[in-house]
């Protein structure tokens, strides 16, 4: 079935055609892999034959063959719906319920698609402009990387769920904003940071809350590959942005801010709401009051405000933005902790898997044992 006969509205145009700016850039300076030069750069050189040893698969390594109920895909509680306790609450069926989980799930799953294409078509914009053959190297693991990504995220919406939402207009305004810049550094700091962290946080909230082995295996296998890419952003921002002036990094933290707000706006799912029949003004308000998404939100920034704070951009306007949003004190996050914990996770899982499989095989021998000493009597 065609992708656009799942969409939920319209998504318009089916090419978004974002005007290429700036340079391609090639470096006639080559390090390689175990080469030690004293300045750091052999770090990005690790990450890079970590992102090579670490490829997989995501027909082979995730068990599609688990069944997804597609009106309760996630195991989403009904106090996490932002409608709930409302008067069209009291108004629903068991039905219209699980229809609404059904279009919630699509609708954050859609944007997580979207987002791993906006990251793919980003790391490929890294690896044409920034000036470093180290970091070209590590970027072109990246869009593989997001290639599988993109490619799991759709088939679960496809195979799964059976429906999709168009993007968002705050994830593609800030898409747009970050594919426009000329500036090399500018798909780092507006992919890698921003967008990546805030997916890794929502990826991360998911895969802790839900009890649906599918979800969870495809959450923890993707977040095990951003956790290298956060890393990356991390290594060449900061290096970069020791360079530069107060007024190129305020320049810098105003795009993060303005990133932050849209971000935040970004994740309130009015627009399923909408196609429940609640206006846009209530569902906004709901969607505000919430205390279930309130926490959300907050817990969202756990990767973005550390991040942004250890690559050099910690401003008093910035600061300032973090307090407003009551995310502040997520600068002191042990970040390495976070990343070292989703590694951890998605290896347990894969032991999980082998011993059950290593389980079933021993079991299937024993079996055949039995039958072949039954058939000798």
């Amino acid at each position: 079935m065609p992708t656009f006969d799942l969409y939920t509205t319209d998504p318009g145009d089916p090419h978004w055609q974002v005007p290429a700016t700036g340079a391609a850039r090639f470096a006639w300076e080559a390090m390689f892999v175990g080469q030690k030069n004293g300045s750091g750069r052999d770090r990005l050189l690790a990450l890079y034959q970590k992102g090579k040893d670490k490829q997989w698969d995501g027909q082979k390594r995730i068990d599609w063959s688990l069944e997804v109920d597609p009106y309760d895909p996630l195991g989403t509680p009904d106090e996490s719906i932002s409608v709930y306790g409302t008067k069209y609450w009291a108004k629903f069926t068991d039905q219209d319920k699980g229809e609404l989980r059904k279009h919630l799930a699509s609708w954050q799953f859609s944007q997580f698609l979207h987002g791993e294409q906006g990251a793919m078509v980003c790391a490929a914009r890294i690896v044409e402009s920034v000036p470093d053959l180290d970091a070209k190297l590590y970027s072109a693991t990246q869009v593989m990387d997001e290639a599988r990504h993109a490619e799991i995220y759709g088939r679960f919406l496809h195979e799964k769920i059976g429906m999709l939402y168009p993007i968002n207009d705050n994830l593609q305004s800030l898409l747009g904003d970050t594919l426009r810049d000329a500036r090399w550094d500018m798909p780092y700091l507006g992919m890698q940071v921003l967008i990546e962290g805030l997916a890794l946080a929502a990826f991360g909230m998911i895969r802790d809350t839900t009890d649906k082995p599918l979800p969870k295996q495809i959450l923890a296998y993707v977040m095990q590959d951003e956790a290298r890419h956060v890393a990356f952003g991390r290594m060449a921002l900061r290096d970069y942005y020791k360079q530069l002036s107060d007024a190129e990094l305020r320049e810098r933290e105003e795009f993060v801010i303005e990133g932050c707000y849209l971000m935040r706006d970004r994740l309130r799912g009015v627009e399923v709401l909408e196609n429940f029949g609640i206006p846009k003004a209530e569902a906004e308000e709901y969607a505000e009051r919430s205390e279930f998404l309130a926490l959300f939100r907050q817990l969202l920034f756990s990767r973005i405000v550390p991040c942004v704070k250890d690559i050099g951009l910690w401003g008093k306007r910035l600061q300032q933005a973090y307090v407003d949003m009551g995310v502040f004190e997520m600068g002191n996050s042990n970040l390495d902790l976070l990343m070292a914990q989703d590694e951890e996770i998605a290896e347990k899982l894969d032991a999980e898997r082998f011993a059950a499989e290593e389980r079933e095989r021993v079991a299937e021998v024993g079996e055949a044992i039995e039958e072949g000493a039954a058939h000798m009597e």
